[in-house]
């Protein structure tokens, strides 16, 4: 019976949290976690190892997609000229990060949390305005890097929770960075032979599939590569990224297949993640101390990216572009997420922090949405003026 609650109030949170989201105006993840949060506390969801599993796949499907949402031809589109100035922001967040973990005595868990990055709310705002506004086509370009990056720092984390500092932890970063080096070998051995035998994508994906020989292929490859980093003892984010990766890199022409995937993905694992991450936070626990520190960790995310923008391209944006710019990368939902439970689970942070880095995700990402649109209209920047300061 306690089973029969459980699947049926999962089932329930999914079916209808895009229409209460669609009512709303309120990101769908939000909505989720809302309810997650809701039936946790109502009794409906509880810890069960079988619905944690399933939590914990839906979160490397996530990672999945999030390798999918990778378009590396966008990095490209940044101008020559503006090379140095997104490694000076890049440099600049995660100085103020660290800056900030110094001065108020904060932990690892922190610096990588901060400036993180995540294309989720971003593609949202894409959706909403499209990609020709110079300030978003700037954030997106960037996103692909930042996300990246944000891989790589969630891997790292995650061999900092296993290993501490010591020899462990090091060794499991130089594993990393030569797991990254085949990679690269291994795509471009790909990218070699696919150009001399182009057809050797027909048959590992074929134009006429009845076999539904597009999906076997993408899930075993995510399974397989998944299964690599297990065995190497690397966090398994990398492995599930890559294999998103490869199929973007070699598969984006089959958009029914990426379209495929993302619907299934968001649509039924990731919402499961995020459903259980809500039912994870007590909301009967939560005071005011913990709406203070989650406040505090909403404005050191949007304050890092602000100092950043400015800094590096004011001369580039302008004020009121810059400014824009700056908040569209300031939604790090996802990631945050991800962070903060594989650090309490850990038991690097307390109870009350990953309460508090739940509660800022979600307000952050709602905050931000609705700002954003604001801001849009109160600078005057509509459809006609687009690239105009």
């Amino acid at each position: 019976m306690e089973n029969f609650i459980l699947i049926l109030t999962i089932a329930i949170i999914i079916m209808f949290s895009p229409m209460v989201s669609k009512i709303t105006n309120i990101p769908v993840v939000v909505v989720e976690i809302s309810f997650g949060m809701l039936a946790g506390f109502f009794g409906f969801l509880y810890a069960d190892p079988t619905l944690k599993i399933i939590a914990k796949f839906g979160f490397l499907y996530l990672m999945f997609l999030a390798g999918l949402e990778i378009n590396l031809k966008l990095v490209k589109t940044i101008k020559k000229n503006l090379s140095f100035n997104v490694t000076l922001y890049f440099v600049m967040l995660y100085f103020i990060a660290f800056l900030i973990c110094m001065i108020f005595k904060l932990n690892f868990v922190y610096l990588v949390a901060l400036p993180i990055f995540s294309l989720g709310m971003l593609m949202m705002l894409i959706k909403e305005y499209g990609k020709n506004e110079l300030w978003l086509n700037l954030a997106l370009s960037i996103g692909v890097v930042g996300e990246i990056v944000s891989i790589l720092a969630l891997t790292i984390l995650s061999g900092w929770l296993e290993f501490g500092f010591g020899l462990g932890f090091y060794k499991s970063i130089l594993t990393i960075f030569i797991v990254l080096f085949i990679g690269i070998l291994m795509l471009k051995l790909f990218q070699i032979i696919f150009w001399w035998f182009p057809e050797a994508k027909k048959y590992i994906i074929p134009d006429i599939d009845r076999l539904d020989q597009d999906i076997r292929f993408s899930i075993s490859l995510f399974f397989i590569l998944v299964a690599v980093m297990m065995y190497i003892k690397i966090d398994l984010v990398l492995g599930a990224f890559l294999a998103g990766l490869f199929l973007k890199l070699y598969f984006h022409q089959k958009e029914e297949l990426i379209e495929k995937l993302s619907s299934f993905g968001f649509g039924f694992f990731a919402p499961i993640f995020f459903i259980y991450t809500g039912s994870t936070v007590k909301i009967d626990v939560l005071d005011l101390e913990i709406l203070k520190h989650a406040m505090l960790i909403i404005l050191a995310i949007i304050s890092i990216r602000l100092i950043s923008s400015f800094v590096a391209f004011y001369k580039y944006l302008k004020t009121k572009q810059t400014i824009l710019f700056a908040l569209s990368d300031s939604m790090p939902l996802t990631f945050i997420v991800a962070i903060a439970m594989l650090a309490y689970n850990n038991n690097i942070i307390s109870e009350k922090e990953y309460f508090s880095f739940i509660i800022a995700s979600m307000i952050d990402g709602l905050f931000l949405m609705i700002f954003i649109r604001r801001l849009y209209g109160w600078f005057g920047m509509n459809k006609t003026e687009k690239g105009k300061a």
